[in-house]
Order: C-alpha cells, then sequence, then structure tokens
C-alpha cells in the first residue's frame, strides 16, 4: 500500500516519467507525439494550451504557500527604479526618492517582526521581487530574521529576484494578470511606494477590487502625500462624479513606517481578511 493516501490506486506520474526517459530507442520512442503529455514543453506552449498555463501559474504558488501555511500577507508595491541611499550612479530625480527605499525596509522590518511571532505563517511580506522598492521589502524581512515572497516576472530585459527573497517563497511568472491576483489573495494590508506604470496599475487594480466589492476592505497606504497628490488628481475624479467622495477614504496617505503602522493598527473598515497586523 502507498504511503500517501492522495496517490490511491493509480501509479504515479513521477513513475511513468522515468520510465519513459529509459524506454528503448526506437522511431516510434523518439516521435514527439509518443512523449507524455505533461511533460511536453512544446505541447504545453501551443496556443491552444493558454487555460492549461493559466492554471498552472495559479496553482503552482497557492500549493506551495498553502503547503508552508502562509494563510496572510501584507502587500509592497514600488518602484524598481527607487535607489538605496548613497547608492552611486542614481540620478537627480531619482535620488529624491530614495529615502523610501528606506521607508519601506523599515516597514517590512516591523511587520515581519510581528510575522515571526506566528511562525511566519501570517502577515508575510510579499513584493515583486525585482530591484529599488521591492528589494527595501524583503530585505526588511531578512532583517527581521523572518520570510518573505517575491513574485517576480520575466521581461524582455534581464529581470532576477532580488538576493534578499526567500528562495523557497521566490516565484516567476509569465502572465501579469496571474501575479497581480497572487499579491492580492492572502493581502491584510498593502502599502504602495512611488513608482512608474506598473505601480499605478498594481495600485488601481487594487482600489478598484475593493471599491466594487470584489475584494474585502483592507487598508491601503500611499507612501508620500506629495507625490500621490501630484501623479493622481484624486479630488478631481471625486468632484467629477466619476468615483464617489467615499472612494477617498479607501486609501490614506502616510510618510513613514511608523505612520503606516499607526493607521494598519487604528484600520476600522470592515469586511477585513482575517486579523490586520497588530491588532
Amino acid at each position: 500500500m502507498r504511503d500517501d493516501p492522495r496517490h490511491g490506486t493509480f501509479r504515479d506520474a513521477h513513475e511513468d516519467l522515468d520510465a519513459s526517459r529509459h524506454a528503448p530507442d526506437s522511431p516510434q520512442a523518439r516521435s514527439p507525439a509518443y512523449r507524455l503529455a505533461f511533460a511536453d514543453a512544446d505541447f504545453l506552449l501551443r496556443d491552444e494550451l493558454r487555460p492549461v498555463r493559466l492554471q498552472l501559474e495559479l496553482l503552482k504558488p497557492e500549493l506551495e504557500l498553502d503547503a508552508r501555511g502562509i494563510t496572510s500577507t501584507v502587500v509592497l508595491f514600488g518602484g524598481a527604479r527607487v535607489p538605496r541611499p548613497g547608492e552611486e550612479g542614481q540620478n537627480d530625480k531619482l535620488s529624491g526618492l530614495s529615502h523610501y527605499y528606506e521607508e519601506a525596509r523599515k516597514f517590512a522590518r516591523a511587520i515581519t517582526e510581528r510575522s515571526v511571532e506566528t511562525n511566519c505563517t501570517e502577515n508575510v511580506i510579499v513584493t515583486g521581487g525585482g530591484p529599488g522598492v521591492m528589494e527595501a521589502g524583503n530585505l526588511g524581512a531578512s532583517e527581521a530574521g523572518g520570510c518573505s515572497i517575491g513574485l517576480n516576472i520575466v521581461l524582455p530585459h534581464e529581470q532576477v529576484p532580488n538576493e534578499y527573497v526567500t528562495p523557497e517563497l521566490c516565484f516567476n511568472f509569465h502572465y501579469f494578470g496571474i501575479r497581480k491576483m497572487h499579491f492580492l489573495l492572502r493581502a491584510n494590508a498593502i502599502a504602495v511606494f512611488p513608482g512608474g506604470f506598473g505601480t499605478l496599475d498594481e495600485l488601481f487594480e487594487s482600489l478598484t477590487l475593493i471599491q466594487t466589492g470584489r475584494m474585502q476592505q483592507v487598508p491601503v497606504l500611499l507612501f508620500g502625500e506629495t507625490f500621490w497628490r501630484e501623479i493622481v488628481n484624486w479630488d478631481a475624479l471625486a468632484e467629477a462624479g466619476t468615483i464617489a467622495r467615499a472612494d477617498l477614504d479607501l486609501f490614506r496617505f502616510v510618510e513613514t513606517a511608523e505612520d503606516a503602522l499607526a493607521v494598519i493598527d487604528g484600520w476600522t473598515l470592515t469586511g477585513k481578511r482575517g486579523e490586520i497586523p497588530g491588532r
């Protein structure tokens, strides 16, 4: 009898994959048609198999996080170009944003200190796994002695995970949509730092899901009020009637990690997923 009851009475797929690799050589065995479907990369990459690939990208991180017992996360969005303070080669414009790297690092460290108390199963920091603000978030979690998640994505230019992501929780994506879903599936809070198109996309998708009731309300923290008010005329949206005035209460402006923690700890909106950090 098998030790793992999930396998039931059927032969394990690993066994058949190994057997197929040791099949006697013949024209038939060498034919692409003879490959096991689940081990045939050319087959899996066909356009018709896109729904299967979407499902696989949803399932792989989900199963791994479930296996680790991770029930909730705190999300960090922000620009890949935001430099460390004092980093050589930074241009004048970006140097004005470097303090956000430090705030992201301090915020992630403080959240992870709380997460460690749950054996890193609750409120685990998750970033996009790249440089800039993302690196700062994973660095802060590492400094606190906890784990953190990195959701990287294949881009036309080189994109590699930063060195502070927990290796077992570092995932790579082909589909932006599935990656964004994983950011929010377990989110207890969302911290958004200055960034570009990608950060704006992530912020507005999050706000749209909360606004429309497709996602439970969680604290959405915008670091840097001056930056965000220059980038988006929030009041004009409400005055034009394209959003309700009450929608402006779906997020809070903060300047420091301490400000963000205070907002999280005092959050009173209903519909949150599980316990908010520090409550």
